[in-house]
């Protein structure tokens, strides 16, 4: 992944959707899978990425973030769609 900082959507154990932002979203998501990652994602082992949007600042992200954490379960997956996440994740 290039430079900035991105948005990123997980999906979890259960079906659940786990947000957050990172510079570096596959060791992020590592950090997640060995349960050094957000305590949500402790009792909720990350299956896989969904959706990965870049932005230039941390600030962006943030705002993004938020937005994205007001949308329905429905509309999460909806903004999935729409920036999936191309590559495969190996523990």
């Amino acid at each position: 992944m290039s430079d900035g900082w991105f948005l990123y959507v997980l999906e979890c154990e259960g079906g659940s959707l786990y947000t957050g932002i990172a510079v570096n979203v596959e060791k992020r998501f590592a950090l997640h899978v060995a349960g050094k990652g957000a305590k949500y994602t402790r009792s909720r082992k990350p299956l896989r990425i969904l959706a990965v949007q870049g932005f230039s600042d941390r600030s962006s992200a943030l705002r993004a973030e938020y937005a994205l954490k007001q949308l329905t379960p429905t509309e999460k997956l909806a903004f999935c769609a729409s920036y999936p996440y191309g590559r495969t994740i190996s523990e």
